[in-house]
């Protein structure tokens, strides 16, 4: 099987025949094989058909906020596990430039121990309605593996189910979420939180990672999901090491070839922590930032993060230095 990703540039210059992606453009495509050595292109020389594939993206990228409401989060656990502590977080992200709210009860840190579904509900569903309840109209996403917890999320006011497992945990919640015609989110981890980075091995991440969600794509859209309420993302820091982030980050518009967006969460990681010399988690928002700008020149059309205001501030000045001349 060939993989073929689209080599996303960015500027006014554009040449004839460039393919416009959102605020990026192409002329040539790298195509990888797990047997030959990387190839590139020029998109004149493929099938058209192979560049129809690619998801299209938009000039102005979707900024997901994060609302943990759980005890022991990496990041920001117990901060806003209280409502009134949530709605006002959620409220003030809004506020700053988010466009979908992303409400988690379970902690997928790495170790992190796996929480009962009527613990997660009580955790979950009642700050959601809160939010809806204080003029929240944005999108809300559950951060849940199990149907349960969607669910009672959904019937909140949540409308989008995010599941870190890839919906391989519980097998009820993808046709819950087809019955309910609602967007998901699937993405690639390896192995549980409680075990995910003990000694993670490929062999290819990349195509391994990519592999695992075209399949799961597939299931969901059998299960009775369409194609256009499919969200990707590749699950960085979820059963990978370091060397492992940066090869998916490196390529990561290979997973345009999937025909979905694709949504990347890498806010406030321990492999920023590491490059970026910042031990603890609240300072590493300058290196998230700049892992954001990196993908949205790569085309991505999400970015999952903390520090909603600050990334909002950077990705409003990177559309403007690279916009192109009809936009």
């Amino acid at each position: 099987m060939r993989h073929v990703r689209p080599l996303l540039q960015t500027g006014p210059a554009r040449p004839s025949g460039a393919v416009r992606f959102g605020a990026c453009w192409f002329t040539h495509v790298e195509v990888l094989s797990r047997t030959q050595a990387p190839l590139v292109m020029a998109v004149g020389d493929l099938d058209p058909e192979v560049i129809r594939r690619f998801n299209a993206a938009t000039d102005t990228p979707d900024i997901m906020g994060i609302l943990n409401v759980t005890p022991d989060s990496f990041s920001d656990g117990g901060r806003h596990d209280d409502i009134a502590a949530a709605v006002a977080h959620a409220t003030a992200m809004v506020a700053s430039g988010a466009t979908i709210i992303d409400v988690g009860g379970e902690s997928t840190r790495p170790g992190a121990e796996s929480v009962a579904a009527t613990e997660e509900i009580r955790r979950t569903a009642p700050v959601i309605a809160a939010l809806r309840d204080a003029g929240v109209t944005a999108p809300i996403s559950i951060d849940t593996r199990k149907a349960a917890v969607a669910e009672a999320a959904l019937d909140a006011g949540a409308t989008i189910v995010n599941d870190v497992s890839g919906f391989t945990f519980d097998a009820d919640l993808a046709p819950l979420c087809a019955a309910r015609n609602v967007p998901v989110c699937v993405m690639h981890a390896q192995g549980d939180p409680q075990v995910m980075q003990k000694n993670p091995t490929y062999d290819n991440v990349l195509l391994d990672v990519y592999d695992f969600l075209h399949e799961r794509i597939a299931a969901l859209h059998a299960a009775g999901i369409s194609r256009g309420n499919i969200i990707a993302d590749p699950g960085i820091g979820f059963g990978k090491t370091l060397d492992h982030n940066l090869a998916l980050l490196n390529r990561i518009s290979l997973f345009h070839g999937l025909g979905v967006p694709i949504l990347l969460g890498a806010s406030r990681k321990r492999f920023i922590g590491t490059l970026g010399r910042a031990p603890e988690a609240r300072d590493r928002a300058p290196g998230s930032i700049g892992v954001a700008l990196a993908a949205l020149a790569q085309g991505v059309q999400t970015i999952r993060v903390h520090d909603v205001a600050e990334h909002a501030q950077a990705i409003a000045l990177w559309r403007a230095s690279v916009a192109n001349p009809d936009t």
